[in-house]
């Protein structure tokens, strides 16, 4: 069973340093607790001073919706429990409810007046920074699928006062319709990019049972919601980790490819039959890992790039993030004769670390204040710039915390319970 790639600040992330020129280990100096070092450390791998002294990724702090540890046996049972009437229209109101995978609501929406979801307090604190938010609602993973609308209205209510476009990275739990009613019955200004989170060894379990809930969501809901359909989440780092493999266009990660590319060739045909050719069809990976035959099969590609995993000082944070994925991402796609958009899927600052070993990347500190440096450094100067990015994330996962520790769970702007973190929002002129 492959199990999702976890970027973990620990010694134990040799397999992706092994694919990197020179990292030196994660893990914090001794008495390295400030927020910010007081020495910035030079780098010498890229070569410019900003940069880390290696490509030490990047890759995405998400999980596959409904794909955990020890999951992927169950995952060919629970697509059936998806099963609601299809009207092939755009929705324009909110008249028809979504069943959700929980009968109870864990923080119910907050309407201002009886006009529903639509009606809510706007929070001053709050404001439309971000070009896009990395977004997996509450309880969306698989067996347990515990989200529930209520929720999702609520976090869309949020997310639309610092947003207009999310990403999703799997499509269990049902979450693809709660989303899509969340923005019916708040009427926002949203667009979201839905995900089929696959797996290379299951033949196809997971990306078929995630086509078909996405194929019902379009039916129902129409896509003046939709951005795209993103095929596959870090789908090539995981499989080039698990075979131990490292060149990237060398014939295991085109073996690799091949599979990845059929389930996006397989996703344009759905688009297709649904008369709807002109929706993106693209896919996720970590910064360092696109494939050429990928990218030359996509309409876009989605990045993650993460300073901290490169172990950059917070000060060359925001700096490192714009090159790399220029250098990188931007310049891969534009060697193919297709040109794919190219987003950062994920870029962000963890705020906090559940144990002090992790707390720390050897360079500067998981904490809010610099959660806000990063912000500040980053967020407008990327709208300026024209980079398409989303923020990762929109909130803490509890989930994450108990299973992988360290600052797995902690990169979200708002806490667990949904109230922004002790950072202000940049505003951008």
């Amino acid at each position: 069973m492959q199990h999702p790639y976890r970027d973990s600040p620990q010694h134990s992330e040799a397999d992706l340093h092994q694919y990197y020129d020179t990292p030196y280990g994660h893990g914090a100096p001794p008495g390295l607790t400030q927020d910010i070092p007081l020495v910035p450390q030079k780098y010498n791998g890229y070569g410019q001073p900003f940069a880390a002294d290696s490509q030490a990724n990047i890759t995405g702090r998400d999980y596959p919706s409904g794909t955990i540890l020890g999951a992927v046996g169950l995952l060919g049972l629970i697509g059936a429990g998806v099963a609601l009437g299809i009207v092939l229209a755009k929705r324009s109101s909110a008249s028809t409810s979504v069943g959700s995978s929980s009968s109870t609501s864990s923080s119910p929406s907050k309407s201002s007046s009886s006009d529903g979801p639509s009606s809510f307090t706007k929070d001053p604190a709050l404001v439309q920074s971000f070009y896009g938010i990395a977004y997996t609602p509450e309880g969306s993973q698989l067996p347990d699928c515990g989200n529930s609308l209520d929720t999702v209205i609520t976090d869309v209510q949020l997310l639309s006062q610092i947003t207009t476009r999310i990403r999703l990275y799997g499509a269990d739990c049902n979450q693809s319709e709660l989303v899509l009613e969340a923005i019916a019955q708040t009427k926002v200004d949203m667009s979201v990019w839905l995900g089929n989170y696959i797996v290379a060894t299951d033949n196809g379990t997971a990306y078929t049972r995630q086509r078909d809930v996405i194929k019902t969501a379009i039916q129902k809901y129409g896509v003046e919601h939709i951005g795209g359909v993103t095929v596959g989440n870090e789908f090539m780092l995981n499989y080039l980790t698990a075979a131990g493999a490292t060149d990237l266009n060398g014939t295991v990660a085109n073996t690799g490819a091949a599979i990845l590319i059929d389930n996006i060739k397989d996703t344009r045909s759905m688009m297709s039959e649904l008369g709807l050719s002109n929706i993106s069809v693209g896919t996720s990976d970590a910064g360092a890992y696109f494939n050429t035959l990928v990218l030359e099969s996509v309409d876009y590609g989605m990045a993650n790039v993460h300073p901290w995993f490169a172990d950059t000082t917070i000060q060359d944070a925001a700096a490192w993030t714009t090159r790399f994925f220029a250098e990188t991402d931007v310049t891969a796609a534009a060697a193919v004769s297709n040109s794919p958009q190219m987003y950062i899927a994920e870029t962000g600052w963890p705020s906090n670390s559940s144990d002090a070993a992790s707390a720390t990347n050897g360079a500067a500190a998981a904490s809010e204040a610099n959660l806000q440096i990063f912000m500040d450094t980053f967020v407008c100067q990327a709208n300026a710039n024209g980079t398409k990015y989303f923020f990762f994330s929109y909130q803490d996962e509890k989930w994450k915390d108990e299973q992988f520790g360290g600052v797995e769970g902690w990169w979200g702007l708002f806490h667990q319970n949904r109230t922004l973190k002790g950072v202000t929002i940049p505003t951008c002129t």
